[in-house]
C-alpha cells in the first residue's frame, strides 16, 4: 500500500477494473474535474453527482466524488451557473473537489453493473447478454527457440493470453527464420552482410485491445532481436467478458407474480412496471441496468423468461409479444448498487483515507 494516494491513483484503479475504452461513443467517463496529482482526503461514492452530493462531500471532508453517471455529457461553452450541470462544476472547482465518472465502461465489464444486479437476484450460470466486438487483438511474433519462454512470460505478465478463466494462453509452431543483416545492423545472431537462418517459434496470443501499448513494450524489451518481427490484428471475435446486459438462472422457477414480488424484495423497489402476467414460470432471467429496452429482442432470442431493466417506453412493452415478462424497476433502482462496486474496489486497494457511500437519494423520480 502507498502511504499517500492521489486522485490519479484512484482513477487508474477504476480504469483497470473498467477500462475507458469499453465506454460507448456517446459517453464521457473519466476524470471530469480536479487535479490527478492531488492527494485524496476522502472519497464519496454516488450514482449521480448533484449539488446535494457535493455538499455531503464537503461536510465529510472528501475531495473526490466517484459517480456512475457523468455530470458532463456534452461540451460546455460557458460556466455561468445557468444549468444544474454548470452549477455542479462551479461548486466542485470552488471547493477543489474532483469528480470521476465510471459509466458505460462499468456497464460493459462482466463484473460490473449487471453482475451486481445478478448478485442481488442470486442468479447462477450468468453470462454477458450481448457481447462487444472489436475489443480483442491478436499478436503474432517470431522469437528464437531458446528465448521463447522468457519473451512469452513477459507478454503474459503484461496481459496477453488471458481468456476467461484460463491464463497464459498461446499457440506456437516452430520454423526457420531467414534474414540478411545490413552493414549498419547489430544482429544478436549472425553477422552484418551475411545471410542467416535461425530456428524460431511463431507465437500467437490474444489480448484486450486497450492493452496494446503495454504488451508491445513488454515484447520489445524482452526480445533479443534488434528488430522484432511481429504483426497485430484487430479481431471481430466476441469478447466473452465484455458486453451489455447479463442472463442467468434463478435457484428455482417462480410464477410470474411470485417473481415480481421476489424482484421487489431483492432490489428494494417501491414499484414495478410490467407486462401482463400469465401462467408461464420464470427461471431464466435477463437483466440490464439503466435503460436496456434495446436488449428485449436479444433476451427473447436467448430464451429468457423475464427481462429486468429500466426506462422502458410504452410501445417497447409490446416487443415482449406475450413470450417475455418485462419488468421495469426504474433507472435509479437498477443502478444504485453501483456504489457498492466502487466501495469494494477502492477499499480493497487503499486503506489510508475514508470511503463513504453517499446518503443522498439522487433519484429525480418520486412515486405516490
Amino acid at each position: 500500500m502507498r502511504e499517500k494516494a492521489t486522485i490519479g491513483d484512484i482513477a487508474r484503479l477504476l480504469e483497470h477494473y473498467a477500462p475507458l475504452s469499453y465506454q460507448e461513443s456517446y459517453d464521457n467517463s473519466g476524470l471530469q474535474t480536479g487535479n490527478a496529482s492531488d492527494e485524496v482526503t476522502g472519497v464519496l461514492l454516488t450514482l449521480d453527482c448533484t449539488e446535494a452530493v457535493l455538499e455531503e462531500a464537503i461536510a465529510k471532508g472528501c475531495n473526490l466524488v466517484v459517480a456512475h453517471h457523468p455530470v458532463i455529457f456534452k461540451g460546455l461553452k460557458s460556466l455561468t451557473g445557468r444549468s444544474y450541470v454548470e452549477r455542479i462544476i462551479i461548486m466542485a472547482i470552488r471547493h477543489n473537489i474532483a469528480i470521476y465518472a465510471c459509466h458505460t465502461n462499468l456497464d460493459s465489464v462482466h463484473n460490473g453493473v449487471n453482475a451486481k444486479i445478478a448478485e442481488k437476484l442470486q442468479l447462477s450460470n450468468t453470462k454477458v447478454l450481448s457481447y462487444k466486438q472489436q475489443t480483442l487483438m491478436q499478436l503474432v511474433f517470431f522469437v528464437p527457440v531458446a528465448n521463447t519462454d522468457e519473451v512469452l512470460s513477459a507478454v503474459h505478465k503484461a496481459g496477453a493470453g488471458q481468456i476467461g478463466e484460463y491464463n497464459d494462453c498461446s499457440f506456437q509452431v516452430q520454423g526457420t527464420g531467414r534474414f540478411l543483416p545490413s552493414q549498419n545492423a547489430d544482429p544478436t545472431i549472425g553477422e552484418p552482410g551475411k545471410p542467416e537462418q535461425v530456428q524460431e517459434n511463431r507465437i500467437e496470443v490474444i489480448f484486450p485491445a486497450h492493452k496494446q501499448h503495454q504488451i508491445l513494450q513488454a515484447l520489445l524489451q524482452a526480445h533479443p532481436y534488434e528488430e522484432v518481427a511481429h504483426y497485430l490484428t484487430l479481431l471481430e471475435n466476441q469478447n466473452q467478458e465484455v458486453g451489455i446486459g447479463m442472463i442467468g438462472d434463478l435457484k428455482e422457477a417462480l410464477t410470474e407474480e411470485a417473481f415480481l414480488a421476489y424482484l421487489k424484495e431483492h432490489m428494494q423497489v417501491q414499484a414495478i412496471r410490467y407486462t401482463p402476467v400469465g401462467n408461464k414460470p420464470v427461471k431464466r432471467v435477463a437483466i440490464c441496468g439503466g435503460a436496456g429496452s434495446f436488449l428485449i429482442k436479444e433476451a427473447l432470442r436467448q430464451g429468457a423468461d423475464a427481462f429486468v431493466t429500466g426506462d422502458v417506453k410504452y410501445h417497447e412493452f409490446f416487443d415482449a409479444e406475450g413470450k417475455l415478462l418485462i419488468a421495469d424497476i426504474g433507472h435509479y433502482e437498477s443502478e444504485v448498487y453501483t456504489k457498492e462496486i466502487f466501495y469494494d474496489t477502492i477499499t480493497k486497494n487503499f486503506t489510508n483515507f475514508a470511503v463513504y457511500l453517499s446518503e443522498v437519494n439522487t433519484n429525480p423520480i418520486r412515486y405516490t
